[in-house]
């Protein structure tokens, strides 16, 4: 009996405990089917919304589609354009030279202020010639008495020589007084060679300028003692003319040597750093004689009369070498060239007979592209309105409304050379519906 009694009291007590755990289990179920069910609304509505957003964009581009787009246009121009090769060159004095003394001493007071000009064979330094003026004065000494000996050594040999007609003195005798003669005549010359060389010495304390130009920052102080061939004493350059040494690959070399060779006169024009200013105008002297393995360039030389002194040395400029001046030049601003898969071309306005403009894709071939302008070669005629702002939102017959932009002469922007690659300047753009 108290077994049974055992058992059921076991089984009651499992029997209250499995309740509740049914209970926990049914409710873990509601509560992620809760979740489930906000999920699926949150994500419902998200599609909503972009289904929503998808068909506003839809509407109004479909509704942009009619509405004209506000461009800035300019026109085609046709002017004489220079077509030159363009470099980067480096200021350098036409003659430079760093003047040593040759002779020793001491620096005596200099004759020069440092910067200025000085012409050539002007004194601008001595080293004291007090030594070099001793020197002078006993080869000119030696001279003298050595004159006097010859002159004795004649009268003797004047003297043998009647003695020797009479037969009072031998032939040897009188031979070697002539030859004593001669020595003294030898030493002469040698005496005249000594202060040839004592008075160029001499000349040489009074230091000279070899060359017309301006004169560097001293380099030696006054009082110290110079060795000959050895010190630098100042450095002279000469500002005017100057040369510009510059380099330009050696595909472009033969076109510049034979234009060199038919005719002597290629304008080079040098601008500042940023390539805006335009500093001096000058000529191309020479090429160099050999090209460089290194970088596949040969060095060139121009040469610039400098007279306002606005080139100084080692100093950058951008070169424009000349090649020709082309006179009926299709010239756009080139922030109108566009770039599409079928290659370069320009956004024209037309205008109707209603006035409603539009806009058309012309394709066109560059000649020339540098800086603000674009030279063409096809594509477009003089007079024609190209698009110059605002082309990245227009499509093939599209209507536009017009305003004029701006547009300076060629002239103010660089037309540099650029043969084959199809560059465009700064202002170019790409359109997206071409891509």
């Amino acid at each position: 009996m108290a077994i049974e009694g055992t058992q059921d009291l076991q089984e009651s007590e499992i029997g209250n405990s499995a309740e509740p755990r049914h209970k926990k289990t049914w409710l873990r179920v509601i509560i992620y089917l809760v979740l489930i069910g906000a999920l699926g609304f949150v994500g419902w509505r998200i599609y909503q919304n972009q289904q929503a957003a998808a068909a506003t964009s839809v509407r109004q581009a479909a509704a942009l589609l009619g509405r004209p787009v506000p461009v800035q246009v300019a026109p085609v121009v046709q002017e004489p354009m220079p077509i030159f090769l363009t470099a980067l060159g480096t200021v350098m004095p036409y003659m430079s030279v760093t003047v040593k003394a040759r002779v020793s001493g001491q620096l005596q007071p200099v004759r020069f202020t440092e910067g200025q000009e000085v012409r050539q064979g002007q004194t601008i330094m001595e080293i004291d010639p007090k030594p070099y003026q001793a020197a002078l004065d006993q080869a000119k000494g030696t001279l003298a008495h050595d004159e006097a000996l010859l002159k004795n050594a004649q009268a003797e040999y004047a003297r043998y020589k009647a003695l020797y007609a009479a037969g009072v003195v031998s032939k040897e005798t009188m031979d070697a007084d002539e030859a004593q003669q001669g020595q003294y005549e030898g030493a002469i010359e040698s005496d005249k060679a000594a202060i040839e060389n004592a008075q160029l010495q001499l000349s040489w304390c009074y230091i000279q300028s070899p060359i017309n130009g301006r004169i560097g920052l001293r380099l030696v102080d006054p009082g110290n003692i110079i060795t000959a061939n050895t010190t630098n004493l100042v450095i002279i350059n000469q500002f005017r003319p100057i040369a510009v040494y510059f380099t330009l690959p050696e595909n472009q070399l033969p076109q510049v040597l034979q234009k060199l060779a038919a005719d002597r006169h290629m304008p080079v024009d040098a601008y500042d750093k940023s390539d805006v200013q335009k500093l001096a105008t000058g000529e191309l002297l020479t090429a160099d004689n050999e090209i460089d393995t290194t970088t596949g360039t040969a060095k060139l030389k121009a040469v610039f009369n400098n007279e306002n002194e606005a080139l100084f040395p080692n100093q950058f400029v951008n070169i424009h070498l000349v090649m020709e001046d082309r006179l009926n030049a299709l010239v756009v601003p080139s922030a109108a060239i566009q770039t599409g898969l079928q290659g370069s071309f320009v956004w024209l306005v037309n205008t109707d007979d209603k006035g409603a403009a539009t806009a058309r894709m012309e394709p066109v071939k560059i000649a020339l592209a540098q800086g603000q302008v674009t030279i063409l070669d096809s594509g477009v005629t003089q007079g024609q309105k190209i698009v110059v702002d605002g082309a990245d939102r227009l499509r093939d017959k599209a209507p536009v409304v017009v305003s004029q932009a701006h547009q300076g002469s060629g002239r103010h922007g660089a037309a540099g050379q650029n043969s084959g690659t199809g560059a465009q300047g700064p202002g170019k753009q790409q359109n997206k519906e071409q891509q």
